[in-house]
């Protein structure tokens, strides 16, 4: 690392920085009146515990113009974010080519509830092939080619899995990093 230069971190978006689990248990309950329990997920991918006659609807809906665009921040969040961008160079990276519409829906949540990353921070992509030097992100298979830090934020799907540095809150990741 370049001593001019600051110290990059990639920061995911789906289950890391917006709730979109906490979208699918609120989408699903309106829509069809399931309940559906975040004690049921461990371990598992949300599609893996709808109910037989949903389990066609989770990649209807995830392809909706609009889907990605009412995500709820998760908590703290925003204000870490913030301080991390004062002190480190910092990306956001989200494999935003896979839907439909997300690109432009994460562009525009992007631009509300993070409007101090500059859209040249932004990376919208298929893998994550990144030169940073962290990277914080709830899918291991983002971790595959990177040689960097890699701290797994916490979600249902990866619970079990114990060889990653790993965070469960934003308040977390400020210990850590800030």
């Amino acid at each position: 690392m370049s001593i001019n230069r600051k110290i990059r971190i990639a920061i995911d978006m789906d289950e890391v920085i917006a709730d979109t689990i906490g979208k699918f248990i609120s989408m699903y309950k309106e829509r069809h009146n399931e309940e559906i329990s975040l004690g049921n997920m461990e371990g598992k991918e949300f599609r893996e515990i709808l109910p037989p006659h949903l389990s066609e609807t989770l990649r209807v809906y995830i392809n909706e113009r609009g889907f990605f665009r009412d995500i709820p921040v998760m908590p703290d969040a925003q204000e870490v974010v913030k301080a991390l961008h004062e002190k480190y160079d910092v990306y956001i990276a989200s494999a935003a080519m896979e839907f439909k519409y997300s690109l432009e829906d994460k562009q525009e949540w992007l631009e509300e509830h993070f409007p101090f990353i500059s859209w040249t921070n932004i990376i919208f992509c298929g893998h994550k092939i990144l030169d940073v030097d962290i990277m914080i992100d709830d899918r291991i298979k983002n971790f595959a080619t990177f040689n960097g830090r890699k701290i797994l934020y916490s979600s249902p799907h990866n619970m079990l899995l114990t060889d990653y540095e790993r965070v469960n809150t934003w308040k977390e990741v400020a210990a850590k990093l800030l």
